[in-house]
């Protein structure tokens, strides 16, 4: 698993990032159930996958914490394309890889170009295409 650090879910706000049955996600939702005589606040997140677009909910006390994770955001050059594949370089560690194009930048993905990918939880992902 990559990396990740605690956060508590109460002072998680729609658009935070959270780790779901093991799958990097998206806050959508939270809703906050007050307290009852003896208990404590329940939190009820829906999360959308930052790789797979699953929806997820989860339900936990309000004073619990939950794994967010460490997303890391960096630059690589496009080297090659193939299909929905972009063969491309990490311009800080030269490492060379394989990413997934998603649909939405296929046209402006383009041999030579510099793209912004997240390493998220041990995935890579493509998140946009940068204009010189």
């Amino acid at each position: 698993m990559g990396e990740t650090k605690q956060s508590s879910i109460i002072s998680l706000q729609k658009g935070s990032y959270v780790v779901v049955d093991g799958a990097a996600c998206k806050v959508t939702d939270t809703q906050v159930s007050r307290p009852g005589k003896h208990g404590h606040a329940k939190v009820r997140l829906s999360a959308v996958g930052i790789l797979d677009d699953k929806k997820r909910v989860i339900v936990m006390p309000g004073h619990d914490n939950i794994d967010v994770p460490i997303i890391d955001k960096r630059t690589a050059q496009v080297l090659s394309i193939s299909e929905s594949k972009a063969n491309v370089m990490d311009v800080e560690t030269y490492e060379t890889f394989d990413l997934e194009i998603p649909a939405e930048l296929k046209e402006g993905c383009v041999e030579g170009c510099n793209v912004l990918f997240w390493v998220v939880l041990d995935s890579k992902v493509m998140k946009q295409v940068k204009s010189d």
